[in-house]
């Protein structure tokens, strides 16, 4: 297992987190700095791009991943 590629730029840890430092390091082994596949920003990151996850959208929110990825590919269309 190895580092997340997102974890240096993630905006969770890095805006939403400030000031939680405890708690961030504690999610970054859990979710970042390992096995990164029950991640629901590594989830959507991979399906749509880092630029379709949600900001305020915590690592362990999986059940919002499927309404994310659904949502998007609706308001995207059909593929030409």
């Amino acid at each position: 297992m190895s580092e997340c590629e997102c974890v240096s730029t993630c905006d969770f840890f890095n805006e939403q987190m400030k000031g939680l430092e405890a708690i961030k390091e504690m999610m970054k082994r859990r979710y970042c700095l390992g096995d990164n596949s029950d991640c629901a920003r590594h989830m959507v990151f991979q399906e749509l791009g880092k630029g379709r996850v949600p900001p305020d959208l915590i690592p362990n929110q999986t059940e919002k991943v499927r309404n994310i990825i659904t949502r998007f590919r609706m308001d995207e269309g059909p593929a030409s």
